[in-house]
């Protein structure tokens, strides 16, 4: 496949006489204790599918273009955290999002010869490709962007919207709810105002009780981090094991519920691997923290508000066996029940130990996204996405969302070589079989 890009356009929030912004000031939005973490890891990355009727060059360039463009604009009035960057000032505790006057969210504006329905099929498909759908996302220990977008036209078969996001910045609701946003005024016509539910909350007073937390996590993520820097205080990542994408592709499957749909991928996954039955394994998941708190934050909060939940130091004969599929179950379902009763402080402390015991496992599973987030509800007015698909995964990482074309199941994304992949597929098929 060839991508060509027709040109990286600079999308500010369109005026707004009550913008908290003018030619003299900024935003500044410190990091909360639920954000920190999130400092360690990679940008997330999703794609969103769409099939159009009238997806030809000029009629793209034309009419879609600029339309998309323009309801960008007016949607980052309320998001304005999006077109701005994370920052450390060495006056400061904590890094901050600053916003200044001017900012702004990259969007690329690309063109592909590659099949559209490959791409956006449930079938294995090829990373190398799908990555190319996707923007940068500049970091460095300094100055860290918050958001970009790459729109990408197939001609006369449809058209793709990369995302990537910083997860320091927003979670997987908040993501969501920004492309639901978007779509929205997308669709309307000379109306330029959000529904309640897709405005978001930028009021953070109700965690500021966490505050004295605050040194303590970032204490943790530094010694996370070990000695790869001699800036205290940078923002760059830590590093990430990359999968070989000449030769990995992705697949996804469909089952029902959270805690049976993981804990069968997961056992899938442990048998697929093999090995010695003694090797140490582990797996996390995350919980939403935003109706738990006292007060509870809106459902709008803008924002992360997850911690996650985990088990580590487990056997791999203890998935592997006859009975690891139950095992895992249970495990997962006294994780679930539990995560909200503990306190923030011991939250913390299992972050670490997650964190730490990823190193020492042989093999470790973790789950982005949620059934919950309504990914396939982004409607610009062409009908749901055909595929929404996250690329940040890899290895025993999966992804989870709804199920498109019926409620109460969900999607499975996995990201693995040709040849794992092919194995884990072979005995996920046969285990629904028996």
């Amino acid at each position: 496949m060839t991508l060509l890009v027709v040109e990286v356009a600079r999308v500010t929030p369109a005026a707004d006489s009550d913008s908290v912004l003018n030619s003299t000031n900024s935003l500044t939005i410190p990091l909360t204790f639920f954000d920190l973490p999130w400092l360690l890891f990679h940008p997330v990355k999703r794609v969103f599918f769409y099939r159009l009727t009238e997806s030809t060059r000029e009629h793209f360039h034309s009419i879609i273009l600029p339309k998309l463009k323009l309801s960008l604009s007016l949607v980052l009035r309320n998001y304005l955290p999006l077109s701005g960057r994370i920052t450390w000032d060495q006056t400061e505790p904590k890094p901050s999002i600053v916003v200044s006057q001017n900012d702004a969210v990259s969007l690329t504006i690309a063109e592909t010869d590659a099949d559209f329905t490959l791409l956006s099929g449930y079938g294995q498909r090829p990373v190398s490709e799908l990555n190319t759908l996707l923007p940068e996302l500049p970091v460095s220990d300094d100055s860290a962007s918050a958001f970009s977008l790459q729109i990408t036209l197939f001609p006369n078969q449809g058209l793709s919207i990369g995302v990537v996001a910083h997860h320091a910045v927003l979670d997987g609701k908040t993501s969501s709810m920004f492309i639901k946003a978007w779509a929205h005024l997308y669709k309307q016509n000379r109306v330029f105002s959000l529904p309640e539910n897709l405005t978001p909350s930028l009021d953070r007073s109700s965690i500021r009780g966490l505050t004295g937390l605050d040194e303590q996590m970032i204490q943790i993520v530094r010694s996370l981090k070990g000695n790869e820097t001699t800036n205290t205080r940078s923002l760059s990542p830590i590093p990430a094991g990359e999968v070989d994408h000449d030769d990995a592709v992705l697949a996804t499957l469909d089952l029902s519920t959270f805690v049976i749909a993981y804990a069968y991928v997961w056992t899938c996954a442990v048998k697929a691997r093999g090995g010695n039955g003694e090797r140490p394994v582990g797996f996390i998941f995350v919980g939403d923290f935003r109706e738990r708190l006292d007060p509870p934050l809106p459902a709008t909060y803008f924002g992360n508000c997850m911690f996650p939940a985990g088990c580590y130091n487990r056997k791999a004969a203890d998935f592997a066996e006859e009975r690891g599929f139950v095992t895992a179950v249970e495990i997962l379902s006294d994780l679930v029940k539990g995560l909200f009763s503990r306190k923030m402080e011991t939250i913390a402390e299992g972050f670490a130990v997650g964190f730490d015991s990823q190193g020492k496992s042989s093999q470790f599973g973790s789950v982005a996204g949620s059934t919950r987030l309504g990914v396939y509800e982004s409607d610009f007015g062409w009908g749901k996405p055909v595929k929404v698909d996250v690329m940040s995964i890899k290895g025993e990482a999966i992804s989870m969302a709804e199920r498109r074309e019926e409620s109460g199941g969900v999607e499975i994304g996995m990201c693995l070589k040709k040849n794992d992949m092919d194995i884990v597929l072979t005995l996920f098929n046969n285990g629904l079989q028996n």
